[in-house]
């Protein structure tokens, strides 16, 4: 099992910038791609980024150049530093963990972004 806890959350002006923490814990040796995703009112969850266990990055192209994922092993943390918000934006974010050789799939509980304009 892995508990993974966002944090960072809260409400910004558009233009304005906010970090994201996901802090990990458990089997995490077994963790190969961590990822932020987000779901806004009404819609769907959809994937904003993510990172590999050897640092590779993705990002859906809408969040390219304004938004930065990482990962700090060490601390079993993941964070997306997230700038130039956009009313757009504002959404529960969610980290994800892919787990094992079966990609068993673990959710935080998700943290709110409010970008107000």
């Amino acid at each position: 099992q892995v508990q993974l806890v966002e944090s960072g959350g809260g409400l910004v002006q558009a233009g304005g910038s906010l970090r994201l923490s996901c802090a990990a814990s458990g089997s995490i040796w077994g963790i190969n791609v961590m990822g932020w995703h987000r779901q806004a009112p009404g819609k769907q969850r959809e994937l904003v980024a993510r990172i590999t266990s050897g640092g590779t990055t993705d990002y859906t192209d809408i969040v390219k150049g304004r938004f930065t994922i990482s990962r700090n092993n060490a601390r079993n943390t993941m964070y997306l530093q997230m700038n130039d918000l956009k009313p757009e934006d504002t959404a529960v974010y969610y980290c994800h963990a892919e787990w094992g050789a079966r990609g068993t799939d673990f959710w935080g509980k998700g943290t709110l972004v409010t970008v107000s304009s």
